[in-house]
């Protein structure tokens, strides 16, 4: 209690500092094109207010300014069997970099924000629940202070554009109208992460920065639905404002699956906004993949026990949680990927206010 009491002290006495105006330093690497680039969907570069892609007078001051959140910017990795900080229900989000599983905790995501892991940024909002991986060649991401619906605005360092997270697009600067590379990012409980990776890496505590890893940072925030710090519109009631869902995003629209719905594992194949996909998950982990035209004949089952394999299909084939067979006639084969995120429902509803809602009925 006495470290939200700080926290929330600093974030009143904290101004913003970043206006979103950028200088013309050369645009970074990486952060121009989208993972699937016929995701992208309908030109969204018309500007709203003035230089930005979104209405100005949406943007709100978060409080602690730019870099009053600090990102982590030479992250440190432990063991798995040296994370004794993890409880089997605490949430990570997981990776694989260059063959290597790592996990990052959300008790220390929800303090920084931002984890700049070389050529990797790890982006997490704790107020909208969403996480994603983009590729940052030669360039830092940091927290700029500002927030749109809710949501974690960042800006890059090399030409200090400002980028709206859910939106997965640059909405001011000398950037803007670029979408981030993303890359493939696994939400789920460490039990699920560790027992899939016993050799994971795992982001360290060890930051450089006087934190309480233990306590979190924003109160009942997450499990208040009546309590929003900061507002959004628009609003959907469908479902409690802080569940979390998994969401689909393309072409400016979404289509959210509830966890509930997966709870004794299950995979699928759905279609959305004209794609085909499979959606694989359980009560703790969900997961999409786009199917290209020579795997729509494919169906697939839920398989995951402790082992690697998280699905099959009646090919033979076994495939990891990152859609890579790992067994089969097609072994070392991967799966198309799907634009997604793990969210609360609020959030994604406000992006994307036209978003489907997935019923197994």
């Amino acid at each position: 209690m006495k470290t939200y009491i700080i926290y929330i002290l600093m974030l009143l006495a904290f101004t913003a500092c970043s206006t979103g105006d950028s200088d013309n330093g050369v645009l970074p690497q990486g952060v121009n094109n989208p993972l699937n680039p016929s995701d992208e969907g309908p030109d969204e570069n018309t500007r709203v207010d003035g230089s930005w892609l979104i209405p100005k007078d949406q943007v709100k001051d978060g409080g602690p300014g730019k870099d009053g959140i600090p990102s982590i910017d030479f992250p440190k990795f432990i063991s798995a069997d040296e994370a004794t900080f993890l409880s089997d229900n605490d949430l990570i989000v997981g990776i694989i970099d260059d063959g290597i599983p790592k996990a990052y905790p959300h008790e220390i995501l929800d303090w920084h924000e931002v984890v700049n892991d070389n050529d990797i940024a790890i982006n997490y909002c704790p107020l909208t629940g969403t996480a994603f991986a983009w590729e940052a060649k030669d360039v830092d991401f940091g927290v700029s202070g500002l927030l749109y619906n809710s949501n974690l605005i960042m800006y890059d360092r090399n030409t200090q554009s400002n980028w709206s997270q859910l939106k997965l697009q640059c909405v001011n600067g000398s950037a803007i109208g670029n979408r981030p590379t993303l890359l493939k990012v696994i939400e789920t409980d460490w039990k699920t992460w560790s027992r899939i990776y016993p050799k994971t890496e795992v982001l360290s505590l060890n930051t450089g920065f006087p934190r309480d890893y233990t306590t979190y940072p924003y109160g009942d925030y997450k499990t208040n639905h009546d309590r929003l710090i900061f507002s959004v519109s628009p609003t959907n009631d469908a479902l409690p404002s802080k569940q979390r869902v998994f969401a689909l995003i393309n072409r400016g629209s979404s289509k959210a699956y509830k966890f509930s719905d997966f709870t004794d594992g299950k995979a699928f194949k759905d279609n959305f906004s004209f794609a085909d996909y499979v959606i694989v998950g359980n009560s703790s982990l969900i997961y999409a993949f786009k199917l290209s035209e020579n795997l729509k004949h494919l169906n697939f089952e839920y398989s995951h026990s402790n082992g690697e394999e998280f699905f099959k299909d009646d090919e033979g084939n076994a495939w990891n949680i990152f859609g890579e067979a790992i067994e089969g006639p097609r072994k070392g084969q991967v799966l198309g990927t799907a634009n997604s995120v793990v969210s609360f429902w609020f959030a994604v509803a406000a992006f994307y206010p036209n978003i489907q809602l997935y019923s197994n009925k």
